[in-house]
């Protein structure tokens, strides 16, 4: 598989996600069961459903390694040899799948070295899909409906949307807020948040609180192919597979990128 025309590709992994995201949804219809994992996040039946399907989908169409949240467990010495691998999140917001109010997706994202190249988010309860590749620009649809070309918010209006966690709230992410301009904050799960950034909806997600690796891009490679930005404190586009903790910095997901988000960091 080369990385320079990766258009043709996204139809296929489109379709993976909706299909797991019908399984998702089948599961989420019932009553299920609640497991607590090792770093004491949630698991259901339905993110190892997800992650069943997706893995043995992807097998079919590449020979690329998978690095899925239900199977993390790869060591850095075998993953640092990785050009480019598929990054899963079968399910991105189980805690909101549990309190079944919709806020979840699904994640299948291309790395090529230590970039995002290619990202598709699926959100199963609207049948909303978003997508991009690397130099072909981010896209919307719902279900099998018109595809439009997304980009972000070209100026800061007067009073900023701001789009924030809704079940991880830390005191730094309040500090940040509270030193922002005007702004209205709105609450959301997933990475959706990512994704009305690169819709125009939002103007600005900070995110001062842990996420990993497979949270996050999918929906980055949307952004950025929507003329926006996804930046660590240090002011550094989010990156891949640089260590051994698949854990990501603090980071701003942001629209306007002449905009200083860094300032109202704490010192």
């Amino acid at each position: 598989m080369t990385v320079e025309n990766l258009k043709p590709l996204l139809e296929s992994v489109k379709n993976i996600a909706q299909v797991a995201g019908e399984k998702i949804l089948k599961i989420y219809g019932e009553e299920f069961n609640v497991d607590i994992k090792q770093d004491t996040s949630p698991l259901t039946a339905a993110d190892l459903a997800a992650h069943v399907y997706i893995t043995e989908e992807l097998a079919k169409i590449s020979d690329l390694p998978i690095l899925s949240e239900e199977s993390a467990q790869i060591d850095y010495s075998e993953r640092q040899q990785w050009q480019t691998y598929w990054l899963v999140d079968p399910l991105d917001g189980t805690k909101e799948f549990i309190k079944r109010n919709g806020d979840f997706t699904v994640n299948i994202a291309l790395i090529h070295g230590d970039k995002v190249v290619l990202g598709v988010v699926y959100v199963p309860v609207s049948g909303v899909y978003y997508f991009a590749a690397a130099g072909e620009g981010a896209f919307k649809q719902t279900g099998a409906g018109e595809v439009s070309v997304i980009q972000v918010r070209q100026s800061v209006p007067e009073k900023l949307t701001v789009v924030g966690s809704r079940s991880h709230i830390t005191p730094e992410l309040k500090q940040y807020l509270s030193r922002l301009p005007e702004h209205q904050l709105t609450s959301m799960g997933s990475s959706l948040k990512l994704c009305l950034v690169a819709e125009g909806v939002a103007d600005l997600y900070p995110r001062i609180g842990l996420t990993s690796e497979w949270d996050t891009a999918a929906a980055q490679c949307v952004v950025e192919q929507a003329g926006g930005a996804v930046m660590d404190i240090k002011g550094n586009p989010l990156s891949y597979n640089q260590k051994e903790s698949l854990l990501n910095p603090y980071f701003l997901v942001f629209a306007d990128t002449q905009q200083d988000w860094l300032k109202y960091l704490c010192d």
